[in-house]
C-alpha cells in the first residue's frame, strides 16, 4: 500500500483495512452500484511483480502456463504458475510497461511468488522486483466505463485483454465496459477526481464479487497449490498454453488436456452462511472423502454468500453440496457466465 495513497483515500471517505478501501460507506449499496452502475475502485490489495533484463522473455516463458512470444505493449495475457505437480501457486495477469514485464496478482501473493521465481533466475540476465509502490492500482467498471475513459485518457483498450499505454499509465481491457488501471502515483489523484465526477467509488471487496460473478478465480494463500489450472477452468478463460515449451507442472496440465478427464470443475454457487476460500465441500454423493474447495466469495446485497467453488463433476450433478461439513449449509447453483468443456 502507497502511504500516500491511503492518506489521499481516506480524505476521500474510504474505510481502509490492510487491503486498501474496503469501503466508502456500505459494503452492501457498492455491490448494488457495481453490479448495476458505473464505479471505480481501488485495487491495491492486488500487487506487482517486475521483472528486467535481456532474458526476461525466455526465463518467463520456461515459467507460467501461457505463451508470451506474441505478446506487444498492447496485449496483456491471462497465466498462472504451478508447482512440479501441476498445481496452481499463484495466476495473474502478464502485461508489458516500457521494458519490464509486469505481472499483477493479489498482495497477500505477491511476496510469495517473487522469491519462488527469483530462486530459478540463476544467470539468466532478468531481476525481479516489487513494483506495487510503483503504480496506483483502479478498476473501472459498468455502463459508460469505455466512454469515461476515453473522455479521461483519450483512448480505451479493447476487451479480451488489450492494453493501452498512456503517459500517466495503463489501462487494461478486461471486458467491453470493464478495465484495470496501473496510474502513476503522482497523476492517481486527479485521474481518481475526475473519474469519480461521473463513477462512484467503492472498496475492493464490491470489486471482487464482480470477479466472482464472472467467474474469474483469484488464487489466494487458502489455495495456494489446491488446484490444477483445469479444476479453475484456466484453460477455458485462455490462461493456458498447449502449443509452448516446458514449464513447471506442465506435462501433468498437458496430460490431463489430451488423455485424462478433469472430474473437478469451477462452478458458480450461492450459500446463506458465511464462507471462505479453502473452506472444504461435502456431499452424500461421495461418502468417503470431501467432494470439493471454496474458491473465491463475495457478500450479496440481499444476503449470504456468492461463491466460486471447485466440485466434483459426479457431485455436483446430484445438486447436494453442503460447506464445511455433511450437515453444512446447502450450496445452490447460480447461472454459470460462461460454457464449460464436456
Amino acid at each position: 500500500m502507497i502511504p500516500a495513497w491511503l492518506t489521499f483515500l481516506t480524505a476521500q471517505g474510504a474505510q481502509t483495512d490492510a487491503q486498501g478501501a474496503l469501503h466508502f460507506g456500505s459494503v452492501a449499496e457498492e455491490g448494488v452500484a457495481a453490479n448495476r452502475g458505473l464505479v471505480l475502485a481501488d485495487l491495491s490489495h492486488f500487487g506487482l511483480i517486475a521483472f528486467n533484463g535481456e532474458d526476461t522473455l525466455a526465463f518467463l516463458q520456461g515459467q507460467i502456463t501461457n505463451d508470451l512470444r506474441d505478446q506487444g505493449l498492447h496485449q496483456a495475457v491471462f497465466a498462472g504458475y504451478c508447482n512440479a505437480k501441476g498445481r496452481l501457486q499463484a495466476n495473474f495477469l502478464v502485461l508489458r510497461q516500457a521494458d519490464d514485464y509486469l505481472l499483477l496478482l493479489p498482495d497477500s501473493l505477491r511476496e510469495t511468488l517473487q522469491k519462488r521465481l527469483s530462486m530459478f533466475i540463476l544467470r539468466s540476465k532478468t531481476r525481479a522486483r516489487d513494483a506495487s509502490a510503483e503504480w496506483v492500482r483502479l478498476g473501472l467498471s459498468g455502463p459508460g466505463a469505455r466512454a469515461l475513459l476515453t473522455r479521461a485518457w483519450g483512448n480505451a483498450p479493447t476487451a479480451g485483454l488489450g492494453v493501452l499505454q498512456h503517459s500517466d499509465g495503463l489501462a487494461i481491457g478486461l471486458a467491453e465496459e470493464r478495465f484495470d488501471l496501473l496510474v502513476r502515483p503522482e497523476a492517481a489523484p486527479t485521474l481518481w477526481h475526475t473519474l469519480c465526477a461521473e463513477a462512484r467509488p467503492i472498496g475492493h471487496t464490491a470489486w471482487d464479487a464482480l470477479l466472482v460473478n464472472a467467474g474469474i478465480p483469484t488464487l489466494l494463500p487458502a489455495t495456494f497449490e489446491a488446484f490444477t489450472p483445469q479444476m479453475v477452468n484456466m484453460e477455458v478463460l485462455h490462461g493456458v498454453s498447449f502449443n509452448k515449451g516446458c514449464y513447471p507442472g506442465q506435462e501433468v496440465v498437458a496430460r490431463t488436456q489430451y488423455l485424462g478427464k478433469v472430474k473437478r470443475r469451477m462452478f458458480l454457487a450461492h450459500v446463506d452462511s458465511v464462507a471462505a476460500p479453502g473452506t472444504h465441500l461435502f456431499s452424500s454423493a461421495v461418502p468417503d472423502q470431501g467432494c470439493g474447495t471454496i474458491v473465491n466469495v463475495a457478500p450479496t446485497a440481499a444476503g449470504g454468500y456468492d461463491c466460486l467453488a471447485v466440485v466434483r463433476l459426479d457431485a455436483w450433478e446430484s445438486g447436494n453440496i453442503h460447506l464445511g461439513d455433511r450437515q453444512g449449509p446447502l450450496l445452490s447453483a447460480r447461472p454459470q457466465p460462461y460454457t464449460l468443456p464436456e
